[in-house]
């Protein structure tokens, strides 16, 4: 990547108001190349000590096969669909070996050495790109609201507060193949920001408030302030919370 870039990043992650953290999240350099990062949510769900289980598999699945790719020479794509793949595989294993019923969202962003970036996910974990404060895109989440969406039977706004929210129609660990849903960017600008978050933090905010907080605030900083209003939105009764955000800036001349 041009040495005019500066790449920022952080992630964040609480309990909400939750007994238990079922939410992971993972931001790691390539071991043989730092300008090659990867960012993962996952948002567990599945009993006490089910949903972790399942998120920590996302997460071991994720690091394992993220250090055996090689920028460059591999499919950026095909490691990631297996990254699904291969987690739900062991999710469904842990559930027919336990009394539990794991299930897991992804949703997970590889930004490569050229600058392109690689967006997967499955489930009702996001992934925003904004340039500026100009959403580029984001993720279709795999849900019941989101079909009615789709269909034109509810706006967005009135999804964010449909009783069936939380229903999904598709993630890791369930009897059919999750469904895998890939972005190509063809290469990140500066001014250019990543992020991937659970539903937790999504909830709670709309898309020009998320471009203006990730516009103006450095990663860190931006990670902090949303976990800390969308605590205060949920006035006692909100999810777990996990982000991660990647941010290229300028260096000045």
């Amino acid at each position: 990547m041009s040495s005019n870039y500066r790449i920022q990043a952080a992630t964040g992650i609480h309990r909400g108001d939750r007994e238990y953290q079922q939410d992971q999240v993972l931001l790691m350099a390539h071991p043989y190349s730092e300008s090659c990062i990867l960012g993962v949510v996952a948002d567990g769900m599945g009993g006490r000590s089910g949903g972790r289980k399942a998120s920590d598999q996302v997460m071991l699945t994720s690091r394992q096969l993220f250090e055996r790719f090689e920028p460059g020479k591999e499919d950026c794509t095909q490691m990631l669909r297996s990254i699904v793949q291969e987690a739900h595989m062991v999710i469904r294993l842990t559930a027919i070996s336990s009394e539990q019923e794991p299930h897991s969202t992804v949703a997970a962003f590889v930004l490569l050495p050229d600058g392109g970036c690689h967006l997967m996910h499955s489930g009702d974990s996001r992934l925003y790109h904004f340039r500026g404060e100009h959403l580029i895109h984001r993720s279709l989440d795999h849900s019941y609201v989101q079909a009615l969406v789709d269909r034109g039977e509810l706006t967005e706004e009135e999804a964010s507060y449909h009783p069936q929210s939380n229903i999904l129609l598709g993630c890791l660990g369930s009897e059919n193949e999750p469904p895998m849903v890939h972005h190509h960017i063809k290469k990140l600008l500066p001014g250019d920001t990543l992020m991937a978050c659970s539903d937790g933090v999504w909830h709670y905010f709309n898309k020009q408030e998320l471009a203006t907080v990730l516009n103006g605030l450095s990663p860190r900083e931006a990670s902090g302030f949303l976990i800390e209003k969308a605590r205060q939105r949920a006035t006692g009764s909100g999810d777990n919370l996990s982000l991660a955000i990647l941010k290229l800036s300028a260096i000045a001349n």
